[in-house]
C-alpha cells in the first residue's frame, strides 16, 4: 500500500486507533512545510496573478455585451435606404440565399441620424449609444460561417463553431491573470439562466479549468441568490480556514501523486477563491452601494442593473466580464422585429450609454475594451411564414451570416468611424471585410498580445484563438 496518501478506510481506522490523529495534527499545523495554505500560495504561484502582456497597451480588461439571437444590423448601424425603393420586391443579388425562404425587400422601420463630428449614422433604437458617436468603430463588414445559432455562438466565442475549444475570455485570463485575487478572473452574465450551448460559451477547454467563466443569473438582485453559497452560515470564518488548510494539505498530497494534474489544480484554486469571494463578491454585486444619480444613469431593469454590476467588476479589476442580453434568443426576431428590436433596445440602449459616459468619468475607458454586437446578423428582406419559426408573420427577418454589424469602444480603439460595408442593401459583406478570425486576431492585439505567437501546447500542437485564420484590422486601433 501506499503509505504517502491514506484512503477514507485508512484513514478512519487509524483514527479510530487514536495514533492518526497525531498525523492530523501535524496537517493542522503545517502545509507541506508552510503554516498555512494563504502561505504556501505566496510560494506556489496563483494562476490568476497579473501576467503581462506579450507588448504594452492600453487596454487591460474587456466588458462583452453579447446581444443573443442577432440584432439586424439594418435596423441598428447599417442604414440602407435602397430597401425602401425595392420595398416588397425581390432584391436584384444573385448571390441572396437564406436559410429559409424569404420575400421581397424589407425596409427599416426605425430612423436613422448623424451623431458627433464623426457623423456616424446610427438608429434610433440607440439614440443613447449614438451620443457616444466619436468614442466607437462600428464594424459594418462583419461575417460569420453559417446561419445556424449553435455553431456561430461557438464560433463567437470561442474561435470554433464546432470543437471543444476555450472560449476568448479564458484566453485573455489564462494570458494576463486578474487584477483582484477575491473575485473571478472571468464572469459571465446571464439573466434566467443559459443560453444555447449554455456553459460552452465561456468554456476553458483544454485550459486550465481555473480560466473557465463564472456564470452568475444577473436576474436576481439579492447576492446571496446571484451566488450561491456566499455565506457560510455554520462556520465562521476563522473556522472555515483552518478547514481549508486541511482541505489544501490533502489536495496537495494528491495532487503531487497525479503529476499535478491541471483538472485537480484548478480544484484546489476554486476552494481558495470562493473563500476569498465572500467577502468581495457581497460587495462587488451590491450595486444599491451606488449613489442614486448613477443608477438613475444607467436606468432600470435588469439589463441596466447587471451592466452598472459589469463596471464595479472592471473596476475591481476583474478581466474579462461578459453581459448577455438575457437566455434564449431574445435578439432573435422571426416576426414582430418592430416591436421587439425596439423592446430590447429600450432595456440596453440607455445602460450602455451610461455605462461608456461613467467609465469615461472614472478614467476608465482608455483602459476598457468595450465589444458589442451578437453572433450574427439578419436578412434585409421579410421572413416569409415557416411552420414554428414565426407564427405565419410577415414583419420579422431570417438569420444572415453574410454581413452584420458590431462595435468597440474604449480599449486602443480608434473611435468615431464606420469600417467596412455591406452591399446596397446590407446582405453581404463587400468593402473590408472582417471575419470572426480577424476580429478575434484584432481584440488580441489591442489586449498586447500577437494572437499567432500566443498559444497553448495540447494534444502535440500549439493552439490558438485564431486557429490558423485571421489578420488584425490595424484601422480599428488607435
Amino acid at each position: 500500500m501506499n503509505e504517502a496518501f491514506l484512503s477514507r478506510r485508512d484513514f478512519l481506522t487509524r483514527s479510530g486507533v487514536g495514533m492518526g490523529m497525531l498525523g492530523l495534527g501535524g496537517l493542522l499545523g503545517s502545509v507541506g512545510g508552510f503554516s498555512t495554505a494563504a502561505e504556501a500560495a505566496t510560494v506556489m504561484p496563483n494562476p490568476l496573478l497579473p501576467k503581462a502582456p506579450q507588448f504594452p497597451v492600453k487596454a487591460k480588461r474587456v466588458i462583452h455585451l453579447f446581444m443573443n439571437g442577432g440584432p439586424s444590423q439594418v435596423d441598428t448601424f447599417d442604414p440602407k435606404p435602397a430597401l425602401a425603393k425595392y420595398e416588397g420586391e425581390p432584391l436584384p443579388m444573385e448571390y441572396l440565399k437564406t436559410e429559409r425562404k424569404t420575400g421581397g425587400a424589407f425596409p427599416s422601420p426605425f430612423e436613422f441620424k448623424r451623431y458627433g463630428q464623426s457623423g456616424l449614422e446610427v438608429s434610433e433604437l440607440f439614440s443613447n449609444v449614438a451620443q457616444h458617436a466619436d468614442d466607437i468603430a462600428v464594424i459594418r463588414s462583419m461575417h460569420a460561417d453559417v446561419p445556424n445559432h449553435e455553431p456561430s455562438l461557438l464560433l463567437m466565442n470561442c474561435g470554433n463553431a464546432r470543437l471543444v475549444r476555450p472560449s476568448m475570455g479564458s484566453w485573455l485570463t489564462y494570458g494576463l491573470g486578474s487584477e483582484n485575487q477575491n473575485l473571478p478572473g472571468f464572469i459571465a452574465m446571464c439573466p434566467g439562466g443559459y443560453p444555447i450551448q449554455e456553459s460552452q460559451n465561456w468554456q476553458s477547454g483544454f485550459l486550465p479549468g481555473i480560466y473557465q467563466g463564472s456564470y452568475i443569473d444577473s436576474r436576481h438582485e439579492s447576492v446571496d441568490k446571484l451566488i450561491e453559497n456566499i455565506r457560510n452560515k455554520s462556520q465562521s470564518r476563522p473556522e472555515q480556514r483552518r478547514q481549508l488548510d486541511l482541505l489544501y494539505a490533502l489536495n496537495r498530497q494528491h495532487a503531487e501523486q497525479r503529476q499535478q494534474d491541471p483538472q485537480l489544480e484548478a480544484r484546489i484554486q476554486s476552494f481558495e477563491l470562493a473563500y476569498r469571494m465572500q467577502m468581495e463578491a457581497t460587495d462587488a454585486f451590491d450595486v444599491s452601494l451606488e449613489p442614486d444619480y448613477i443608477r438613475e444613469m444607467y436606468g432600470e431593469g435588469t439589463q441596466a442593473r447587471q451592466i452598472l454590476i459589469a463596471r464595479r467588476l472592471v473596476e475591481r479589476g476583474v478581466r474579462f466580464v461578459q453581459v448577455w442580453h438575457g437566455a434564449g434568443q431574445p435578439w432573435d426576431n422571426h416576426d414582430d422585429i418592430e416591436v421587439n428590436h425596439r423592446r430590447l433596445a429600450k432595456q440596453c440602449d440607455q445602460a450602455i450609454g451610461a455605462l461608456i459616459t461613467d467609465l469615461k468619468q472614472r478614467g476608465l475607458l482608455d483602459e476598457t475594451l468595450i465589444i458589442w454586437g451578437g453572433e450574427f446578423g439578419r436578412t434585409p428582406t421579410v421572413e416569409l411564414p415557416t411552420p414554428g419559426a414565426n407564427a405565419g408573420k410577415i414583419n420579422g427577418r431570417d438569420h444572415n451570416h453574410y454581413g452584420f454589424s458590431m462595435w468597440m469602444a474604449g480599449g486602443g480603439v480608434k473611435g468615431g468611424q464606420v469600417y467596412g460595408a455591406t452591399d446596397e442593401f446590407g446582405f453581404r459583406a463587400t468593402e473590408n471585410p472582417v471575419h470572426v478570425h480577424d476580429l478575434h486576431a484584432t481584440i488580441m492585439a489591442l489586449m498586447g498580445f500577437d494572437h499567432e505567437k500566443f498559444t497553448f501546447r495540447h494534444a502535440g500542437r500549439d493552439f490558438r484563438l485564431t486557429d490558423v485564420h485571421g489578420n488584425i484590422v490595424h484601422d480599428l486601433i488607435a
